[in-house]
């Protein structure tokens, strides 16, 4: 339990890190909000994704959101106004349809997290809560499926397209192809 809080208050240090940084790194009208009132944050879209059998679950499926309330804020950039570090929160729930079936599974994906993006493309994100993201055959350390991950994690993506989950703690992953299958 020590060790999951240690891991839990070094992820919120994280965080509250880069959002007390935002200031000096954000553009816009010198405010530190971006230019817009908001603080720099900023909605993100996400759109609804059909994947094929077997990429990912033995049968297709779709994910599309429910419930979209999460922000990011650009915290540090790259001298060619690229993001180089960003802070994501809000509430997000996706529905995950089996679409042989009709069989649906809705989930919470509300996790919160720091992100960090390599200028080669590798992208490495400081999460806490719960996340969805699918691993295609030998794509990473989990097998092929599509997941909530939930918990304290790292969360890495290569240049090369592998991932890699690393949990702080207990470990918390829902197979949500097995709970619409």
């Amino acid at each position: 339990m020590r060790r999951y809080a240690a891991a839990a208050a070094t992820a919120a240090a994280l965080c509250l890190t880069a959002a007390l940084a935002a200031p000096a790194a954000a553009t816009g009208d010198g405010d530190g909000d971006g230019g817009g009132g908001d603080r720099g944050w900023r909605p993100v879209h996400y759109d609804p994704v059909n994947y094929p059998a077997g990429e990912r679950c033995d049968f297709a499926f779709r994910t599309e959101p429910v419930r979209n309330e999460t922000m990011v804020k650009t915290v540090a950039t790259y001298p060619d106004g690229s993001p180089k570090t960003e802070l994501y929160k809000g509430a997000l729930t996706v529905r995950v349809t089996n679409l042989e079936t009709g069989a649906a599974y809705v989930e919470d994906a509300s996790g919160r997290g720091l992100a960090r993006y390599a200028p080669d493309g590798a992208q490495t994100y400081y999460a806490v809560g719960p996340f969805l993201v699918g691993f295609e055959e030998g794509q990473g350390n989990l097998p092929r499926g599509e997941y909530v991950v939930d918990g304290v994690y790292t969360f890495t993506f290569t240049a090369d397209g592998q991932r890699t989950v690393d949990w702080v703690g207990p470990k918390k992953l829902t197979d949500v192809c097995a709970e619409i299958d």
